[in-house]
């Protein structure tokens, strides 16, 4: 730091030479005074190739010198010109040398990664995320063949009343949607199939769509989006809680003691409420048949008899149970992963409605090949 000449302000004036720009600085500098700000060459004449400080009369100055040059330096390093300091001071070079090297620079660059890496990157996760589900799935398959053996420590309570929470509780919200769902139905096909003077095979259609397809299905996302969800919350809870560790300390598989009952909840209760929902959607068609058609409920209900056959109400049973055990899985696999804070339980429970729901559609979509495939 110099000594203090005469007071005089800090001034800043620039110079314009083709391209280069120089900047000269007198005047005292201090950080207690009004000293220039660099405005990142606003009111410089473009284009610029280099700009070059010098030292015009300077006088007394301090680290408000230092920071204005430094300010330069960095808008000269990230829009590409070269910043000559060689006419400063040889005390304020050393200064600003110190100052570069002790100073994160915040100069943007690119960071996005190449297509290869990030294909490796998602890939390496999609295998971990397997080798996840796979673990879990075999603990919960050893943990349910080895049920009929030790039946008396089973939790039968904690599963009664999990089918009680995802069964009875939830025939409501499961009436309203299948209704209206097979009132859709009903209504599509009446506007289509009148036209030809079919009216009574609206039963087949809505009777076939809902016991092989719709009925399942809609009591799949249902379930999805009310059981899988409250699954992954309440164990994400308990693991924030450090209850499910307690368990583990005390030598408690939190498999066998959390998860089996409520995928055996699920299990049963999903068919069940499958003929409920089959049920309820081929009122709603007979319904619309009635009330547009003119169709009498008892024609109605001897054509659905006739289009349905045990093979198809058996299809959607299948549909129904695997569907369930998917529900199951999801919300408890996503539930134990869960992170140890609430925002974690909450991302475990929208993981657990997006896991199941994908795994509903892949897993009927493999029924329909294989139906097909088979005949039935």
């Amino acid at each position: 730091m110099s000594d203090e000449p005469p007071s005089s302000a800090a001034l800043v004036s620039t110079r314009a030479e083709g391209d280069r720009i120089e900047v000269s600085l007198a005047g005292e500098w201090r950080l207690t005074g009004s000293c220039p700000e660099w405005a990142d060459g606003r009111g410089l004449p473009t284009p610029v190739a280099t700009l070059r400080f010098r030292d015009g009369g300077l006088g007394y100055w301090d680290t408000s010198l230092l920071l204005y040059v430094f300010d330069a330096q960095e808008w000269c390093r990230t829009a590409g010109i070269a910043c000559d300091t060689a006419g400063l001071p040889e005390k304020a070079r050393a200064l600003l040398a110190q100052l570069g090297t002790s100073h994160t620079s915040a100069v943007p660059h690119e960071r996005t990664d190449s297509f290869l890496v990030m294909t490796g990157l998602a890939t390496r996760q999609a295998w971990a995320n397997l080798n996840d589900i796979l673990h879990f799935v075999g603990e919960c398959a050893l943990g349910a063949a080895s049920l009929p053996r030790r039946s008396k420590k089973f939790r039968w309570r904690d599963c009664i009343d999990q089918m009680q929470e995802c069964g009875a509780m939830g025939l409501p919200i499961v009436s309203l949607i299948s209704f209206l769902v097979g009132l859709t139905l009903a209504y599509q096909a009446a506007v289509e199939l009148r036209q030809f003077g079919a009216d009574i095979f609206v039963a087949d259609v809505v009777g076939l769509s809902t016991v092989r397809e719709m009925g399942p299905m809609m009591v799949a996302v249902i379930l999805a989006g009310r059981t899988g969800a409250a699954f992954a919350a309440t164990l994400g809870n308990m693991k924030a809680n450090e209850e499910i560790d307690a368990l583990e300390t005390l030598g408690i598989s939190a498999v066998d003691f959390l998860v089996l009952p409520r995928l055996l909840a699920l299990g049963l209760m999903m068919p069940l409420l499958a003929l409920y929902a089959n049920c309820v959607g081929i009122l709603g068609g007979m319904v619309v048949a009635a009330g547009i058609l003119q169709i009498p409920p008892s024609a109605y209900w001897i054509e659905t008899q006739g289009a349905i056959s045990l093979s198809d109400l058996n299809t959607g049973l299948l549909k129904a149970t695997t569907f369930g055990l998917l529900i199951g899985l999801s919300g408890c696999l996503r539930g134990l992963q869960a992170d140890r804070s609430a925002a974690g339980v909450g991302r475990a429970a929208t993981s657990a409605v997006v896991t199941a729901i994908l795994l509903i559609i892949v897993a009927d979509s493999i029924y329909a090949v294989l139906f097909h495939i088979l005949g039935v």
